[in-house]
């Protein structure tokens, strides 16, 4: 079973936005009864780790969640999410491997404006794509504001934000009014690994408890290592170089030489 990495800073809020990406941008939700599914492991993780859902939306290859995690659980609610949907989906399409990337994305929201923008941002969704109106959408919990949700924390924000659901349809269309959608703020695609991450991720990777001792491999057994932990998602080699302490000519020497093993 994949683990999903944290790619997170503790928040003090305990909220997050969390962005789940398909492999290679694939389409992950084919028709509606996949897109039912989904929201059906979302209810079920919901139940099972207690945290609140102030906002979400499915997108043909990703999907955004603003959540409250009460209990720490982030990673475990992720995980929970990608793989039951991944067996679901695996079994229904007669294929293997992995669905999402195993390394989420999320970033913390700590004050109310950024909150609130974030959830108006995250209802856009399908507008900002070209496939409908926002409030026409299905498929986000935009419409759980205004019926009742079985799993969406509506009233919740409307009580933060100090809006009924007349305020919270203006705030909405305020937003069609600016010249262009907001993007860059909110889509983490900036966001890069750490070294205390990055770190990790190569020691799990190559299965060993101190980096340094890479160094103190043989040549052949040191590249092979190297080779390995340049394959990993999200590492750059200038990053991979320093926290390794190897030069990036080393690397991309022992990358080559792997390539050639693998010919032979």
């Amino acid at each position: 079973m994949p683990r999903y990495a944290r790619e997170y800073q503790k928040s003090y809020s305990n909220v997050y936005h969390v962005i789940l990406r398909s492999i290679n941008q694939q389409e992950i939700f084919y028709d509606n009864a996949d897109r039912s599914k989904f929201l059906k492991s979302l209810k079920e993780s919901k139940e099972k780790y207690q945290y609140d859902l102030y906002a979400y939306v499915l997108m043909d290859n990703h999907v955004h969640l603003l959540i409250m995690d009460k209990g720490d659980n982030l990673s475990k609610i992720v995980q929970s999410l990608a793989t039951s949907y991944a067996l679901y989906f695996n079994k229904k399409y007669e294929r293997i491997g992995h669905v999402f990337y195993n390394r989420f994305k999320s970033k913390q929201i700590e004050t109310l404006p950024y909150f609130l923008n974030l959830v108006r941002y995250i209802h856009f969704n399908p507008e900002k794509a070209g496939i409908c109106g926002y409030s026409e959408y299905n498929w986000s919990s935009y419409q759980g504001y205004y019926r009742i949700s079985e799993f969406v924390d509506s009233s919740k924000v409307l009580k933060m934000a100090e809006m009924d659901s007349e305020d919270f349809k203006d705030f909405h269309e305020e937003y069609r009014k600016m010249k262009k959608f907001i993007v860059d703020e909110f889509e983490l695609e900036n966001t890069k690994l750490n070294d205390e991450i990055a770190i990790q991720m190569v020691k799990e990777a190559l299965k060993v408890e101190n980096l340094v001792l890479v160094q103190n491999l043989n040549v052949k057994s040191r590249n092979k290592k190297i080779a390995q932990a340049a394959k990993i998602e999200g590492i750059e080699r200038k990053q991979l170089a320093r926290i390794l302490g190897v030069s990036e000519r080393l690397i991309y020497r022992a990358v080559k030489s792997s390539k050639k093993d693998t010919e032979k």
